[in-house]
């Protein structure tokens, strides 16, 4: 598991906890449920951080893919380009 999964994992369990919290909130205080509805609301966020979090790690990274010094030469090559294009046109 790379850094950035380890990051999103953790920030989408932390956002979740605080939207949990806050619908526990809101229900508790204003929104008058049954008991039941407070076991379907974490059934529902526990479940929702599951399914974006197996939608994440199935996502393909491609930023390793790219080689930093195939990408620096490239660049070089496409500055070169330009300059004989723009000499060319005057």
């Amino acid at each position: 598991m790379k850094k950035k999964d380890v990051v999103f994992t953790i920030g989408l369990s932390i956002f979740m906890g605080v939207l949990w919290i806050a619908g526990e909130l809101v229900m508790g205080l204003w929104i008058p449920v049954r008991p039941k509805a407070h076991l379907w609301w974490l059934i529902f966020v526990v479940g929702f951080t599951l399914v974006v979090n197996v939608w994440h790690s199935l996502l393909e990274d491609t930023s390793d893919a790219k080689d930093p010094r195939r990408e620096k030469y490239d660049r070089k090559v496409n500055k070169r380009k330009n300059r004989k294009k723009n000499k060319k046109r005057k």
